[in-house]
């Protein structure tokens, strides 16, 4: 589930670039046979292409399972194609006018290919629509349409080694429920060898200090640019004051790749990842005892970041009507319970939630947010200007918070305009 947030920082400019592209090639604009609004959808006996970016052989089984198990009951033909670069292959399919029918689309790629005409908007004809959090719904909601049904999601949590947090004399009655405490229990875990806090210097990390503040870069509905509000200068402040006091540190700095890595080695006695950290300790740092716990309370109360994908539906597919049926079925509880248990994603359902906190008692805390958690900037070209903000994260411990956001808030206004 990493990938996920790596495909938002860095390959999600190109989706949102490569969809621009792409400008009067979806069937909005061409007059092909498809249609991007909530009208009358297509219909035929041609077979399914499902395109997937998956993160591994499980992912791919799952969902392979699944849409034969569909194909079987429905007498509609279907294949799964995992693909090796997700956003190239779809933005080439849609420029030969041969996309998938059904596939994986992130948040940032949404508005570019929404715009252009290559979406159908058939999240309001989903049988089970009040069934998804209604932060996903808005995360996939463009100029007042909900376009596609959110496939899973995973949210930003506080990630504790249990047996450096027992060898600093910490019980659970100190796990920090405030930045003052989160502060103070850094300070005491940071030792020789390792850090208290270690986290990935980015947004997609820090952000969810800005939510906890009551900020974030842009409003629910990325309709309006809110970088350099008050909240999200405060968090800066206090993100900065950690890491000038040495409590703190970026993974960068420990010698590791992400913050994951970080506390696998041990260079972090705890960390701020998403739900995708369990596959990692899993499979890498099988040794490691840790525990996870809701990030601490900010200025305006709990706060995180949240991240997703949906299944998009090419408006230019011949058969509309069974790609829906097939997404519907991809976003049961039965279907959202099996791929979570193959390859660790949560449920986008609300009737799915009791399920998964009974199989998945530790990780709680990752589902808890999901009613107070904020997505990531969905407009077009948000992916860039986020890239540029990361590099100004990079040196945020020497740098002016104020006019790190003054900058991010005028390169996301231009996009606005």
């Amino acid at each position: 589930m990493r990938r996920i947030t790596s495909r938002w920082l860095a390959g999600g400019a190109v989706a949102a670039a490569a969809a621009l592209a792409l400008t009067a090639c979806g069937s909005g604009f061409n007059g092909g046979s498809g249609s991007s609004d909530t009208g009358k959808l297509t219909s035929s006996n041609k077979a399914l292409t499902v395109m997937i970016g998956s993160s591994g052989d499980a992912e791919t089984a799952a969902v392979k399972s699944a849409v034969s198990d569909w194909s079987a009951s429905s007498g509609t033909k279907a294949s799964v194609v995992a693909a090796s670069d997700l956003n190239q292959q779809l933005s080439q399919g849609f420029a030969a006018k041969k996309p998938a029918d059904v596939f994986y689309l992130s948040t940032d790629a949404l508005a570019g290919y929404a715009s252009n005409g290559s979406l159908l908007a058939y999240g309001d004809q989903l049988s089970n629509k009040s069934d998804f959090y209604p932060s996903l719904v808005k995360s996939f909601t463009y100029d007042g349409k909900f376009y596609c049904a959110p496939k899973d999601f995973s949210t930003l949590q506080l990630i504790i080694n249990k047996d450096l947090w027992s060898a600093a004399g910490l019980t659970d009655s100190d796990i920090p429920k405030t930045w003052d405490q989160l502060e103070a229990v850094s300070k005491k875990l940071t030792a020789d060898g390792h850090v208290g806090l270690g986290i990935s210097g980015e947004y997609a990390r820090v952000g969810s200090f800005m939510v906890q503040a009551g900020g974030n870069l842009m409003n629910d509905d990325s309709t309006k640019a809110t970088a350099n509000s008050d909240a999200n200068v405060k968090a800066l402040d206090f993100v900065k004051q950690m890491l000038n006091a040495g409590d703190l540190k970026y993974a960068k700095d420990l010698g590791a790749g992400w913050g994951g890595e970080a506390f696998g080695k041990g260079l972090a006695a705890m960390t701020i990842e998403g739900n995708w950290i369990t596959g990692a300790m899993k499979s890498d740092y099988p040794n490691i005892k840790y525990q996870v716990a809701e990030l601490p309370k900010g200025p305006a109360g709990a706060g995180t970041l949240q991240f997703t994908n949906c299944w998009g539906i090419a408006a230019d597919s011949p058969n509309q009507a069974a790609a829906l049926k097939l997404v519907e079925k991809l976003t049961s509880k039965d279907d959202q319970l099996a791929f979570s248990k193959a390859f660790g994603p949560m449920p986008s359902i609300k009737s799915a939630a009791s399920e998964w906190k009974s199989a998945n008692p530790d990780l709680v805390p990752f589902l808890a947010a999901a009613d107070y958690a904020k997505g990531v900037p969905t407009a077009k070209g948000s992916a860039d200007v986020v890239t540029d903000l990361n590099s100004k994260l990079e040196t945020l411990a020497t740098g002016d918070p104020k006019a790190i956001l003054d900058a991010t808030q005028k390169n996301l206004e231009a996009l606005l305009k």
